[in-house]
């Protein structure tokens, strides 16, 4: 994919940024072949209106049917990655930009605004950096939200609190001779991103992120597991790159979406996934399977609409904590709504113990979820990619308890045995269920948590986020479980640049058991 600073006039950006082409906003219009690199190196000779592109908008404009406005529209509708995309260019017209940022990054511009003396301030965005580095967060974070090559931010201070009120392009014509050189560095920066290790080559077919937190204590995926799917990746000519929570404002130039971080609807993983589905990359978690898996009692409602077994699951609230514990009896199983790897989760063997934890977790979520308690050896875990089976495991609780991790006081963590086998070797019932549990979701990848009992197969919960860790989950599919994964973004990508919508299932996968 290659980079094009698209301007009003080639003499507005006298900047050479190595490798990149500058082009007027006309020749790109037309699809002319007018323009030259960076570099000095003369006229290219790929055509504009084809092949694959980033396009950097630095127009002086964006007004609505203006120069700028019809290069990022066109940029889109020709399949070209542009930046800031028409929906970034309406965000930037909104009425409602100062309740944006005071949600957003309200305390962060207090933060970075108070040792000021003066009542206005100006700052100045040059490829999500500022010169300042005491200002270099601001500079991310409002380039995040509002992702743009050039932008000018003002602020005012009203009593004692800092307001952004407004916030605009900056033309390349308008970078103040002094910064010119800061700008290039950001620029070359910006375009130099490290790619994850991926070798160089001439044109990759698409682009993915993974987005990853480096200071997770216990990611979904282990470095090992990363690679291998990034090695599966490159093999069907995909580019990977690893994002953390800072990349948000550069999802605009990718294709697809993988998250690898521990998902949650309050925090910055769910707006990842909302961003980049609303800029139409393909995305593993996709939003609507973060909400549905990552609350209960979302889940435990939809699966019971849905008939798909489960324990006697019941939503306990302050007005019905008596008859909860009545009808379920004890031992039984409290969860908070987003609880996940077995914490928020408590089993209580009696009236005062139920009432005393189901108190204190009220004090947190309005409801909780209560469940009978069914005491097994291990729990079943069935990987379902895109409405099929990929992968099957059995989770053996961890030593002298009831659940697969047992925590002690200092929050350290003891799991039990993962026992993966071949999907001939799993009860039909199993398998059965965990794809009847997903069907009620979604096409993404989950793995369901399911306990087999006297024959009897139930459903404990589905996670949007499941384990992928080298040796465990892929230690009787291998590599191919990377490739399958890597396969369904290739069809889906593919897909959706075509136009031709289609099955979501694996390319070239045959049918499991």
């Amino acid at each position: 994919m290659s980079t094009l600073l698209v301007v009003e006039r080639i003499e507005d950006w006298p900047l050479g940024v190595p490798g990149v082409r500058v082009v007027a906003a006309r020749d790109y219009l037309t699809g002319n072949d007018a323009g030259t690199d960076a570099s000095g190196a003369g006229p290219a000779s790929e055509r504009l209106g084809t092949g694959r592109h980033r396009v950097f908008n630095l127009c002086r404009s964006y007004r609505y049917q203006s120069l700028g406005y019809y290069v990022s529209l066109l940029a889109e509708a020709r399949g070209h990655r542009p930046l800031p995309n028409v929906g970034t260019i309406q965000d930037l017209k909104s009425r409602s930009l100062v309740r944006l940022v005071s949600e957003d990054v309200g305390d962060l511009v207090q933060r970075s605004l108070a040792p000021l003396a003066s009542d206005t301030f100006t700052l100045s965005i040059y490829f999500s950096r500022n010169l300042a580095k005491r200002y270099r967060r601001l500079a991310l974070a409002l380039f995040n939200l509002f992702p743009a090559p050039l932008l000018r931010a003002q602020f005012v201070r009203r009593g004692t609190e800092w307001q952004l009120s407004s916030l605009r392009p900056i033309a390349a014509k308008d970078i103040p001779p002094e910064h010119q050189a800061f700008v290039v560095q950001a620029a070359v920066d910006h375009f130099a991103r490290p790619r994850s290790g991926a070798p160089r080559r001439a044109a990759w077919r698409h682009d993915l992120a993974i987005l990853v937190d480096p200071e997770e204590k216990e990611p979904p995926s282990d470095e090992r597991a990363l690679q291998r799917f990034e090695r599966a990746a490159r093999r069907l000519g995909v580019r990977t790159e690893r994002f953390t929570r800072d990349d948000f404002g550069r999802l605009a130039e990718l294709d697809a979406l993988f998250l690898r971080t521990t998902t949650r609807v309050d925090d910055y993983t769910y707006r990842f996934s909302r961003r980049a589905t609303a800029e139409g990359l393909v995305v593993i978690d996709d939003p609507d399977s973060i909400v549905r898996c990552t609350n209960k009692v979302y889940l435990a409602e939809l699966l019971t609409r849905g008939k798909v077994p489960m324990p006697r699951t019941v939503v306990a609230h302050r007005d019905n904590l008596e008859g909860v514990a009545a009808e379920l009896g004890f031992p039984c199983i409290l969860k908070l709504p987003d609880s996940s790897f077995s914490q928020g989760v408590v089993r209580v063997e009696d009236l005062e113990g139920f009432e005393q934890r189901a108190r204190a977790f009220l004090g947190e979520s309005e409801l909780l979820i209560a469940q009978e308690f069914l005491p097994t050896g291990f729990d079943w875990r069935v990987g379902v990619l895109a409405g099929e089976v990929l992968y099957a495991c059995k989770y053996h609780m961890a030593r002298a308890h009831w659940q697969i991790i047992k925590r002690d006081r200092r929050g350290q963590a003891r799991s039990g045995r993962v026992e993966a086998l071949p999907c001939a070797e799993v009860p039909a019932a199993v398998l059965d269920t965990a794809l009847a549990a997903t069907r009620l979701i979604g096409e993404g990848l989950y793995g369901v948590d399911l306990k087999e009992v006297d024959g009897r197969v139930y459903v404990i919960e589905v996670n949007d986020n499941p384990s992928l860790d080298a040796g465990y989950e892929d230690a009787v599919e291998g590599g191919t479980l990377y490739r399958r994964l890597a396969e369904v973004f290739v069809q889906r990508i593919e897909a959706r640049k075509t136009g031709t919508g289609g099955s979501a299932s694996p390319v070239g996968a045959g049918s499991l058991p």
